[in-house]
């Protein structure tokens, strides 16, 4: 695939440019808003109030039908066949605030929207800004696809904050449940007999599950922290409570994990006689799947930045735009700015949210995503694939 079958034409690249040029000081403000004012997963209204801000300044519709969760929402601009999905995440992490980004991720999601609005007539394209919250916790995108959202979109594309240009790469699958032992307490010392330890339900639990570990898939990752243990040493604990995560390379697999899981946590409450309760906690994440010319539309793009991104499908975390993108072609490239070596999910990432370099990351990312979608459009073959 030549380079040039994935680059819009000049004039094209012009009008993104001039966009993104008039909209800058909207777009890097409401990403150090956004930044200055972190809101946890499912509480972001003021993070959501000043992208659909933003927008209706633009002159994006809001479609007559909204999302049910209250920090989501659905706007669009263009009438074209081609729907363009623009997927904005804004929560923060309980502490730390957008020590994942998220700033850099709503901002540069927003701007690319900017920008394809202001050719969507000439590209003949609908470009629809979709208000994701909770990506950290529930999965707001999961309960948007059950809702409908996702329908008529034909490609969904966002960028996601990091310390370097990657595009290409995968996810874990990933979910998470809530675990409930419930037995009978009685007086550790002068009646055991007639308490049923919750407990030990769970001790037997995480035994079966370390000897376990080794018949695992490969790529399967189990972890469990116990929430509640017992309330005074000299009682027998009628309950006892954890969490579990399980993440695998894809939802095939994360399946068979979740069945022997299952059946570790079953063999606590058979062998205690404790009662067993499951609770799924938020919806489960499907593996990644970025579509590949798009990803090529979008590094050769970055290159006109003056960025060198690197193609690596290697899986990174867990996100829930890994089920948007078993659904329809998406991708979701990490744009990188310097973080003085710091990790995702730390005070030290979030420290550098705001700074020159991530505004250059906002910008180029908007940039890309932007280019990429307009490349696609403009190719019959291609256009003629994400359409249907």
């Amino acid at each position: 695939m030549s380079n040039a079958a994935l680059a819009a034409p000049p004039a094209v690249q012009q009008q993104l440019e001039s966009a993104l040029e008039r909209w800058e000081a909207d777009i890097l403000g409401l990403s150090h808003a956004i930044h200055a004012d972190p809101e946890l997963s499912g509480e972001e209204y003021r993070a959501a109030k000043r992208v659909r801000a933003l927008l209706g300044t633009a002159g994006f519709a809001f479609d007559s039908v909204q999302p049910s969760l209250p920090t989501a929402f659905s706007a669009r601009y263009g009438s074209g066949n081609l729907v363009v999905g623009l997927c904005v995440e804004y929560d923060a992490l309980p502490d730390i605030g957008h020590a994942c980004g998220h700033n850099v991720n709503a901002a540069s999601a927003v701007g690319a929207a900017l920008a394809l609005a202001a050719v969507a007539d000439e590209l003949g394209i609908t470009v629809k800004v979709l208000g994701t919250p909770a990506e950290e916790s529930v999965g707001g995108k999961v309960e948007m696809i059950e809702e409908g959202f996702f329908g008529d979109v034909s490609l969904a594309m966002m960028a996601h904050a990091a310390a370097s240009d990657v595009v290409g790469g995968t996810s874990l699958a990933m979910c998470m449940w809530e675990v409930l032992y419930e037995g009978r307490p009685a007086h550790a010392a002068a009646a055991p007999e007639e308490g049923i330890n919750a407990l030990d339900a769970l001790v037997v639990a995480q035994a079966a599950l370390a000897l376990a570990r080794q018949q695992l898939p490969a790529g399967a990752i189990v972890s469990l922290i116990v929430t509640e243990g017992g309330s005074a040493v000299n009682v027998i604990p009628e309950r006892a409570r954890a969490s579990v995560e399980m993440r695998a390379p894809d939802i095939a697999t994360l399946r068979v994990i979740e069945d022997r899981v299952r059946r570790c946590l079953d063999a606590g409450a058979l062998a205690s006689r404790a009662s067993l309760t499951v609770t799924p906690s938020g919806n489960p994440y499907a593996e990644l799947r970025q579509d590949r010319y798009l990803s090529e539309a979008y590094r050769e793009a970055m290159v006109l930045r003056g960025r060198d991104v690197a193609f690596d499908p290697a899986p990174v975390a867990s996100t829930d735009m890994g089920n948007v993108s078993l659904l329809l072609p998406s991708i979701h490239p990490l744009v990188g700015y310097e973080v003085g070596g710091a990790a995702h999910h730390t005070a030290e990432f979030a420290a550098h949210g705001a700074t020159a370099s991530a505004d250059r990351a906002v910008l180029d990312g908007a940039f890309g995503l932007a280019m990429a979608a307009a490349a696609a459009a403009l190719d019959p073959r291609e256009r003629a694939r994400l359409v249907g």
